[in-house]
């Protein structure tokens, strides 16, 4: 080969593996993640994992201030951590304004310290972003729900920075699924449909 053809040789190469650096650059990544706080976190995973592109959900508690926590800590208070879930997603299946849309539809955003039958500050309700594009989706869609006054009151679940992410304890993982008696009987009880119907209709998404 001549001088002259092994350096274009040479060059193309480089392009070629620039050009497929920039490529897998602009590919989505192969999963991402979405944290938000709904009230008590078994009522929440079983909306997410319905969902087409959702690869799991971990029940968990986060915002606070102590490091691994347990139920007994959180539900007593003052640990400052919420009950949350946390969603595992294909983003080449399911957009994030899709989960914050089955978010809102799942939560009473109207109230503080509290969701439904359930009361104290581990259950009010947030988005925990964990870049800026989720945080500007999630400005977003509080702010066109805002804008509708469909509820005629002030919306105060919290849009704030994601941190540390806790799991909560095995039993409380896919709770609907391994206890579907107890869970079905704490979910009619808690009126948490009735409350969804007033709020988005007959319409929400189980």
């Amino acid at each position: 080969m001549r001088p002259l053809n092994r350096i274009l040789a040479r060059l193309l190469a480089v392009a070629a593996a620039a050009g497929c650096a920039t490529l897998a650059a602009e590919e989505p990544p192969a999963t991402a993640v979405a944290t938000f706080a709904g009230g008590c976190f078994w009522c929440m995973e079983a909306p997410f994992d319905a969902l087409d592109g959702v690869l799991s959900t971990t029940a968990g508690y986060t915002g606070g201030i102590l490091a691994n926590p347990t139920y007994e800590e959180v539900s007593a208070g003052g640990t400052g951590h919420v009950e949350a879930i946390q969603v595992r997603y294909d983003p080449t299946r399911i957009s994030y304004d899709r989960l914050l849309e089955v978010f809102w539809r799942n939560i009473d955003p109207t109230v503080e310290d509290r969701q439904f039958c359930d009361r104290g500050t581990q259950y009010q309700t947030a988005i925990f972003y964990h870049d800026e594009a989720q945080r500007s989706a999630a400005e977003r869609s509080k702010a066109e729900l805002e804008r509708s006054g469909a509820f005629g009151a002030v919306i105060v679940t919290e849009i704030v920075a994601a941190g540390p992410f806790y799991p909560a304890e095995d039993y409380h993982q896919d709770f609907y699924r391994k206890n579907p008696l107890r869970y079905q009987r704490y979910h009619d009880a808690c009126g948490r449909d009735e409350r969804l119907d007033q709020l988005w209709g007959e319409s929400t998404p189980p």
